[in-house]
């Protein structure tokens, strides 16, 4: 998100003066790095927990169009950054992936295939196929189906123009241009006048002072302290809960060239939403892999390289409530991460092989993900545990941050879009940075979702770029 900024900024408004602190040696080595989260560029394509089925059965299809048309929008922002050559070669960062939706049982199948014919009714997912048929899925995904007993409804989803994207290569060509002072920890943040002071430790433990009149708290799971420090009102309302991850990764080159796509169940009860179960064909540093996973946990950390006292240090008066009525209201996702963290290794190939069945323990080792902190908001004077992508901004517009989790760097484009509009309203408005914007964003200011012959473009060109096109693999 923060790389997205940057980049925007400099197209928007060149000479600008931008610099990005980075608390860590190594650029996107948290949250963006490739092994630390799916590596899904989630289009809602086959990511069950954005289509929740509804008390009376019905499966509603707002968050997975908006999704949609997010990541489209980012498509189209890297695609014009490749034609400028802002982007290297985008093979670098995203490949095309098919994705999938895999479910077994009665119920399952009912919801996939009413999830189906809600979302194939529109021109965004008109292309998702849908297959009750064993030769079909096998096919689509023959190790998922090899050894796999017919005795029970299986069903499946397919939508061809899948991606796997890697975020860490793509925050690292986004900050090619803009000046990145690494080993540079926020420490305190204060309003001075018109400006913000932001105050550094350096690598070395030397202190160092920046001014600015903006300032994006784009820290992943650490954006929430940093926030906190500012001392703006805005920030008062949050809280936080933290959850670890785990993939398995397989070892072997034959299971992993017989796999290619991602494939998705459904969640677990009680489960977050960052630990639905899928099985990625990923492309890491050019090499093509093969996860499951993520297998949760629960961590008091708020990155995978922060403090242990991360979250006791975030509890404040006005969130102490709020988090615990969330903890007291969610047993289920307490007593899941709890699960999930005394799991044994038996019992993690247990999982795996519900979507391999013929998996073998050798294949796979484990290794550990990212960490996610999950939103915990005030809401009419109660805690709630939020699902998503959340930008805080202060009331003049000088500060804005980051919270939440999936879905994410996928929405990137249109979620910093959307925050440039809150604290540069007039420059949005027109002039430079209008023309600008139609230039980087040919569909900007139109509705994706609203306009089939417009989206049919705005892919068509996308794919030619990005070398997304499904006929050509």
């Amino acid at each position: 998100m923060g790389a997205t900024l940057a980049n925007l900024l400099q197209q928007l408004e060149p000479g600008l003066e931008l610099v990005v602190l980075e608390r860590l040696p190594a650029l996107a080595a948290e949250s963006s790095a490739a092994m630390n989260n799916a590596g899904t560029g989630h289009a809602a394509n086959c990511e069950l927990n954005y289509t929740p089925q509804a008390a009376d059965g019905s499966v509603p299809t707002a968050k997975a169009l908006a999704i949609n048309a997010s990541f489209e929008r980012s498509l189209e922002l890297w695609s014009s950054l490749v034609e400028r050559q802002v982007l290297a070669d985008p093979q670098a960062f995203i490949r095309p992936v098919p994705h999938l939706s895999f479910v077994w049982g009665e119920d399952s199948v009912a919801f996939l295939q009413r999830r189906h014919q809600a979302l194939a009714a529109t021109p965004q997912f008109a292309a998702m196929v849908w297959s009750t048929d064993p030769a079909q899925l096998r096919e689509w995904m023959p190790l998922v189906m090899q050894g796999r007993p017919l005795d029970q409804p299986l069903a499946a989803t397919r939508v061809a123009r899948g991606t796997d994207v890697n975020f860490g290569a793509l925050s690292q060509q986004l900050l090619a241009g803009v000046e990145v002072r690494r080993g540079h920890e926020v420490v305190a943040l204060q309003r001075q006048g018109p400006d913000w002071i932001v105050q550094v430790r350096t690598a070395d433990g030397g202190l160092q002072r920046f001014q600015a009149p903006f300032v994006f708290l784009g820290a992943g799971g650490g954006s929430l302290p940093l926030l906190q420090r500012s001392g703006i009102p805005e920030g008062r309302i949050y809280g936080a809960f933290p959850v670890s991850g785990q993939w398995l990764v397989c070892r072997n080159p034959a299971v992993i060239a017989a796999h290619n796509a991602k494939v998705y169940g459904k969640a677990a009860v009680g489960a977050p939403p960052m630990s639905v179960p899928h099985l990625d064909t990923r492309w890491i540093d050019g090499q093509r892999a093969l996860l499951f996973g993520p297998y949760a946990g629960f961590s008091t950390r708020f990155l995978k390289q922060g403090s242990l006292w991360d979250l006791p240090n975030s509890v404040r008066p006005s969130n102490l409530l709020p988090t615990l009525q969330v903890g007291l209201e969610n047993f289920e996702l307490v007593r899941y991460l709890v699960g999930q963290v005394v799991q044994s290794a038996a019992q993690r190939l247990e999982s795996l092989r519900a979507f391999l069945p013929e998996a073998a323990a050798a294949d796979w080792e484990l290794a550990v993900a990212g960490q996610r902190v999950q939103i915990i908001k005030q809401v009419n004077g109660r805690g709630r545990l939020q699902m998503g992508t959340e930008v805080v901004c202060s009331a003049d517009g000088s500060l804005a941050a980051l919270l939440g989790a999936s879905p994410g760097a996928s929405t990137a484009a249109q979620t910093m879009l959307e925050l440039l509009q809150q604290c540069w309203p007039e420059r949005m408005a027109g002039g430079a940075w209008q023309q600008r914007l139609r230039q980087l964003i040919p569909s900007w200011g139109q509705d994706l979702g609203g306009d089939a012959e417009l989206l049919s473009r705005v892919r068509e060109r996308n794919n030619r770029v990005l070398g997304l096109d499904p006929l050509s693999r």
